[in-house]
């Protein structure tokens, strides 16, 4: 039998959502996401009432599954993640 040895949790490179223009994104009251495909005829419906997303946000799942999101500079000045391991 044989098994990994335990160590510390490397940090992964940052990869970028892909994210759409042609796609909604949704998070439900249950707390599951998806991704829907839009169409055109209702955008203004769509756009009402909507608001943009600043710059610097950080969306998260808490521990308690609840989805976050934090304003504010997340990165070091050399360009590390502030929150990740160690």
């Amino acid at each position: 039998m044989t098994s990994a040895p335990a160590g510390p949790a490397l940090a992964q490179a940052p990869t970028p959502w892909v994210l759409s223009p042609d796609m909604g994104y949704g998070y439900d009251a249950s707390g599951k996401t998806f991704a829907y495909k839009m169409g055109t005829n209702n955008a203004k419906f769509l756009l009402k009432g909507a608001k943009k997303v600043p710059k610097n946000t950080l969306f998260f799942i808490g521990e308690n599954g609840q989805l976050y999101m934090r304003s504010g500079p997340f990165l070091e000045d050399d360009g590390k993640f502030k929150f990740g391991p160690g």
